[in-house]
């Protein structure tokens, strides 16, 4: 079977380089490339990508044997309907290695065309080395190559304002963009580059700060000969994923204006505020799985598409959801039902096979990043609590216990957290206390939630009525009491 490259695909174009991209991994190949593909197909951006690797491990050979070719593949819900896409990506026409390339890549900098910069570097690739020195060639962090990237499309350029770049980091730190931006500047200051490149840095280029989502999966082993059956040509890059994605920008309106995603079918937002699209995701998706977990897991399921196809499960998720996880966030209505319609379609997805005991790992530090604020919003805003929220809060209070119906649960969490739970529980099966003690001793916890939940006005109630109704009736019959 012939291998993927500009030869055996005649695909021979070459584009004007306009994307310069730090990372060559699964996720930027799935994410950023695909959507500058779909770009260039429906719209004049024309652009091109350099792939530049961050680190020194590794050497991206396979990328450059097969001439920057690889394959997407996307499967998923849409519309109600299953879709499947495969897409030969093109755009990828370069690939450095500044660790044995390094003139290589500071002559990238003379490029006018380039006009855009995207990493994924990981969350501890965009960090400050006062190690790193400006001689280097090339320096550890990213952050530092790209520093003296920056500076020598400065010098090279004269300072022309109009050679600045626009940076889209997508690594899944807190306003990325503006972490970038402040090391940019720091190695500016500990290199001494001077106060005409920090000028330079701050009026010409823009950090917009990013949000994206999409499962990658990787490299489909176990469909790989059926996918290279179908597609004729053998792909050691390929890379599956799900169909929907999401990429949510903050940034000027000079950036939505020069990047033409809306004139394209892509998933693109770009808004002034990150923050409550950010806790969006927090609480709907992150927070439909750590809601979902533990009652899935007690009613007998295993994994994420079996609760989303059981109708008492679905239907508690989406109330949870739409009727108090939602009503939080101060974004428009429609937003938020179609982010909660399309989270219900990604859990429905056959092909990602997701355990629930998998995603149980830190099940407590979960629900307080996730649901707790949640809880807490909707309390104060309806002045009353949000039962489905409570009732996960129970079940996961249940699920700690370490087993249930004579099944032992493999719990995933701190050591501290699981001794702690397995002590009250041992406390209550030995009638050493009731279940409204236990309750009320394991809300007080404030190493585990952070604060004292028992001062949440009935909460210890609602949850102790809860454990009860699951304990005597079991778990489905609660939930339809709901």
């Amino acid at each position: 079977m012939k291998q993927l490259n500009r030869t055996t695909t005649a695909i021979h174009k070459t584009l004007p380089l306009k994307v310069m991209q730090f990372g060559g991994g699964n996720f930027l190949r799935a994410f950023v490339d695909w959507m500058i593909q779909i770009m260039n197909e429906q719209t004049d951006f024309n652009g091109g990508v350099v792939i530049v690797k961050p680190t020194k491990r590794g050497d991206y050979q396979l990328l450059k044997s097969q001439d920057g070719l690889f394959t997407v593949i996307l499967d998923g819900i849409k519309n109600g309907s299953l879709v499947a896409e495969k897409k030969i990506v093109s755009c990828v026409t370069a690939v450095i290695n500044p660790y044995t390339e390094w003139e290589n890549y500071l002559a990238l900098a003379r490029e006018p065309s380039i006009r855009y910069i995207t990493s994924n570097t990981t969350e501890v690739g965009i960090r400050f080395n006062p190690e790193d020195a400006f001689n280097d060639n090339p320096p550890k962090e990213f952050p530092a190559k790209l520093t003296i990237w920056l500076y020598h499309r400065f010098q090279h350029f004269h300072g022309d304002s109009t050679k600045g770049c626009i940076l889209l980091p997508l690594e899944l730190i807190e306003d990325n963009g503006t972490v970038l931006k402040e090391i940019i500047l720091k190695n500016s200051e500990h290199w001494q580059l001077g106060d005409a490149f920090k000028h330079w840095i701050e009026t010409a280029n823009y950090f917009c700060s990013t949000l994206v989502d999409r499962i990658v999966s990787g490299y489909p082993t176990d469909r790989k000969d059926e996918i290279q059956t179908a597609t004729g040509y053998s792909d050691q890059l390929m890379v599956a994923g799900e169909y929907y994605h999401s990429w949510v920008i903050q940034g000027p309106q000079l950036v939505q204006k020069e990047l033409p995603f809306s004139k394209t079918t892509l998933n693109v937002t770009f808004v002034n505020d990150l923050a409550q699209y950010r806790k969006m995701k927090v609480r709907i998706l992150n927070g439909a799985h750590t809601a979902m977990v533990p009652v899935a897991y007690l009613a007998g399921m295993r994994f994420v598409k079996e609760a989303m196809d059981d109708n008492i499960v679905n239907s508690y998720v989406k109330k949870l959801l739409m009727e108090e996880a939602a009503p939080t966030l101060d974004i428009p209505d429609a937003v938020k039902h179609q982010f909660v319609a399309d989270v219900l379609n990604r859990f429905r997805n056959p092909l990602l096979q997701h355990h629930l005991i998998s995603i149980s790992l830190n099940s407590t530090s979960k629900f307080v990043a996730r649901l707790l604020p949640a809880l807490k919003d909707y309390l104060k805003s309806e002045e009353e609590l949000p039962k489905r929220i409570v009732f996960g809060l129970s079940a996961l209070l249940l699920f700690h216990k370490g087993e249930y119906n004579g099944e032992q649960i493999n719990l995933n969490d701190d050591p501290k957290v699981i001794a702690y739970f397995a002590e009250k529980w041992e406390q209550y099966l030995k009638n050493k206390i009731n279940i409204f003690t236990l309750v009320n001793a394991i809300l007080s916890e404030t190493a585990i939630w952070e604060s004292d939940l028992n001062q949440l006005t009935g909460l210890t109630e609602m949850v102790t009525l809860n454990i009860t109704a699951i304990q005597k009736n079991g778990i489905r019959h609660a939930l339809k009491n709901l």
